[in-house]
């Protein structure tokens, strides 16, 4: 198994990276742990501007070497957003060499996304899954002239608690009310590897990792509903999660270490891992990544 610290991020001169969920936790501190090596430019990806700036004029305090960071506005639970995002960023860049799929939503109460999906498994795998797609054809163009190119899918150790019955993919355009919003999150989380999986098998010049980080010290959980789930999650996080700064480093080993291969997942801190049962689930994993693409060919060409 790799070790892996802050200390081994290499040099990233002339690197564009996009953090999606940038103003906050893991991606926040992923930004300001990379951008302290020489990136040209970093995109924070989120949905508010305001949020994002004030967590952009703070990164640039943390660092006294100045990195170019710039907002990019991106609702996930929008197609929209997602579309306008990517044109957004195409039209200031002709490079991407690092994608990291941060953002998400964690046992949020029952909603739908603007496009009508469940809002987790809508916020957390179709809005990164279209989100990568239109932005597959620049990361692919970068992986020629870098071999280290690469997209990030962050998932959860969280997905080995999804149902057995997994995928109700008749049920996904209603709120998924006979799911306890747990059971939403971890099969969001799960889906969240077989895409990334499922992908890797189609992709031959982009690196696509997931990863889990653990149980890690941010402010996720605050959105979670349930008399006991909130309190629970809370003092969870007090006693047992790990502090950011180190919590960060497994997406960041997974994002600029040489060291991770295409298509394995990985959880603390640089480990291998296999996942669940369901994770390791081929058919599951080939269903999951059937339906999200006919889910979105009205959005992105095909281009598997």
């Amino acid at each position: 198994m790799p070790t892996f610290s802050s200390r081994d991020i290499p040099d990233l001169t002339g690197q564009v990276i996009l953090v999606t969920g940038g103003n906050a936790g893991l991606g926040f501190e992923t930004i300001r742990q990379l951008s302290h090596h020489n990136p040209d430019t970093i995109y924070l990806a989120a949905r508010s501007r305001p949020k994002a700036e004030e967590a952009i004029a703070d990164l640039k305090l943390k660092n006294p070497k100045y990195t170019d960071i710039r907002f990019l506005e991106l609702d996930l639970a929008s197609f929209k957003s997602v579309e306008a995002a990517a044109a957004e960023f195409l039209s200031q860049e002709s490079r991407l060499d690092i994608l990291i799929n941060n953002a998400g939503i964690m046992m949020t109460p029952e909603g739908l996304t603007k496009d009508g999906y469940e809002i987790q498994f809508g916020t957390n795998v179709l809005g990164p899954a279209l989100f990568t797609q239109l932005l597959l054809p620049t990361l692919r163009n970068t992986a020629k002239i870098n071999s280290e190119t690469r997209m990030v899918m962050l998932a959860s150790a969280a997905h080995s608690m999804a149902p057995n019955d997994v995928y109700e993919f008749d049920q996904y355009r209603t709120t998924l009310a006979k799911r306890h919003t747990t059971e939403r999150y971890t099969t969001s989380k799960l889906a969240n590897i077989h895409y990334a999986k499922a992908l890797a098998e189609r992709e031959t010049g982009v690196k696509i990792i997931p990863v889990h980080p653990g149980m890690v010290a941010t402010n996720l959980h605050h959105a979670s509903t349930g008399t006991f789930l909130r309190p629970f999650l809370y003092i969870a996080g007090f006693l047992a999660a790990t502090p950011v700064e180190k919590g960060a480093l497994s997406q960041i080993f997974a994002s600029v270490s040489p060291e991770a291969k295409h298509g394995q997942y990985y959880g603390p801190i640089g480990k291998a891992e296999s996942g669940s049962k369901l994770a390791q689930d081929h058919d599951l994993q080939e269903a999951l990544f059937k339906w999200v693409q006919g889910e979105l060919a009205g959005h992105v060409e095909t281009i598997f």
